[in-house]
């Protein structure tokens, strides 16, 4: 069973800092390009990072210069440094990942649980 779990998440204060970490686990063959999706109360899940396989990273808007997303390959993890937070922040943080399991052919796209990311005012 090929599964992404995230960590990291808590209650911080505006203006704080947390780090994100999220571990592919299973008999995994490789990973490609992997992704933070965040999710407020009411809210449709938006992207916020992306990095791919050759570490090349992409961001939101609402995040940019702000959060870094980062990988350790050797680790099968992705990481998301976020600074400065705001209230607006407060979600539900998804990593997500596309990976291609042993004895498959195909490369397929998984979902984490979700950790939460509450930042108050």
């Amino acid at each position: 069973q090929v599964q992404l779990v995230e960590s990291g998440g808590g209650l911080v204060q505006a203006g704080g800092s947390l780090r994100l970490s999220c571990a592919a686990s299973g008999n995994i063959l490789s990973i490609n390009a992997m992704y933070w999706y965040r999710q407020a109360p009411g809210k449709q899940r938006e992207l916020v990072a992306a990095i791919t396989a050759t570490s090349s990273t992409n961001y939101s808007d609402s995040v940019k210069g702000r959060f870094t997303i980062s990988r350790d390959n050797a680790k099968n993890t992705v990481y998301l440094q976020m600074n400065s937070l705001k209230p607006e922040d407060t979600a539900v943080y998804y990593c997500n990942a596309d990976m291609r399991p042993m004895g498959r052919y195909n490369t397929y796209n998984y979902w984490g649980q979700g950790t939460q990311v509450t930042v108050s005012s």
